[in-house]
């Protein structure tokens, strides 16, 4: 980018988790060490998983929802917020919303799983459904201009980075407490506001620890970005992974993610089933694809690169019902 952009410091990713503390949880790292995910990669490799599934509303998305809305001024707070997302954005914006005390009109595309439809309600957020991702960008402008809300951005902007970026700094500073340090950390990218965050955030406190990023073969916006050197947009979304279904990469996440991720790498829908399928089978955890992701590429591509190291994983998201885990899973 030709302009200077904003960086965040670790001071300012320290003061924006005491802001957003309140309202979210530490969730846990876990040792895994099972019998499943050492037949997968080999024993010699040592892997920490960041459970972030066990955040409020069930994905990451909280903590950079609550970034931005805690800067409302109080009079744009009241006229509520807007958002438009596959899912986990929306819910989280709903509960963002609803702790903060105002209200949130969320855009949703119809193929969106109905468990998250529902999450997203109950939370008390207005859903409106419209036929896909790129029409409900339109429609969340709308609302936005028509009813003064606020637009919360699902992966666009310094708050969300700096929201993003309290789950990397809680996850090295959680395995400096077990006595271990990581050599790797492998991050999903859908718009790429986690993997900006994250990567910034691990780049600050341990500048060797090499940043994978990981994205669907069918949603490889981030890919085609690096590789023209700004931000790329596809046609259309062609993975089960919906949250990592971004239509386009902007100018923000994709600098902080062009300047903190050494290296890019894709997976199949059917590697991250089968990543779902070992996360079941080994920590008994129900994710969905996106969740899997960042196993289903430590599994895959990246199983004999880093052989041997100490990898951090992060389990991002457990936003499915029951009925489409299953479905995917039997396939």
């Amino acid at each position: 980018m030709s302009n200077p952009i904003f960086i965040p410091t670790l001071a300012d990713i320290i003061a924006t988790r005491a802001r957003i503390d309140p309202y979210i949880v530490e969730t846990p790292v876990w040792p895994w060490q099972g019998r499943e995910i050492q037949a997968a990669i080999g024993p010699e490799t040592t892997v920490f998983a960041k459970l972030e599934l066990f955040q409020h509303t069930g994905t990451f998305k909280p903590r950079g929802a609550l970034s931005v809305m805690l800067d409302l001024p109080a009079d744009a707070l009241k006229r509520g917020v807007t958002a438009v997302s596959a899912g986990n954005h929306a819910i989280a914006t709903a509960y963002a919303a609803a702790i903060l005390g105002t209200t949130a009109k969320v855009v949703m595309p119809r193929t969106a799983n109905p468990g998250r439809v529902a999450k997203c309600r109950a939370y008390g957020g207005e859903v409106v459904l419209v036929d896909d991702v790129h029409v409900a960008f339109d429609e969340v402008k709308r609302i936005e201009q028509e009813e003064g809300r606020t637009f919360v951005h699902p992966f666009e902007g310094e708050a969300v980075a700096m929201g993003t970026a309290t789950v990397g700094l809680e996850w090295l500073e959680q395995v400096s407490e077990m006595g271990e340090t990581l050599d790797a950390v492998i991050v999903p990218v859908g718009g790429g506001g986690l993997c900006a965050g994250i990567s910034t955030a691990v780049k600050l406190l341990r500048p060797d620890c090499t940043v994978y990023a990981v994205e669907p073969e069918g949603a490889d916006t981030m890919h085609r970005s690096f590789a023209a050197g700004t931000p790329q947009s596809i046609d259309k979304v062609r993975t089960m992974a919906d949250s990592l279904g971004a239509p386009y990469a902007l100018p923000y996440s994709f600098e902080l993610c062009h300047r903190h991720v050494d290296k890019l790498v894709r997976i199949d829908d059917e590697q991250m089933r089968q990543a779902m399928k070992l996360l079941y089978d080994d920590l008994k955890l129900v994710v969905e694809p996106a969740g899997a992701a960042a196993t289903a590429a430590l599994c895959g591509p990246l199983r004999e690169r880093l052989h041997g190291k100490r990898v951090g994983v992060i389990v991002c998201g457990s936003n499915i019902d029951l009925a489409g885990y299953f479905d995917i899973i039997n396939k």
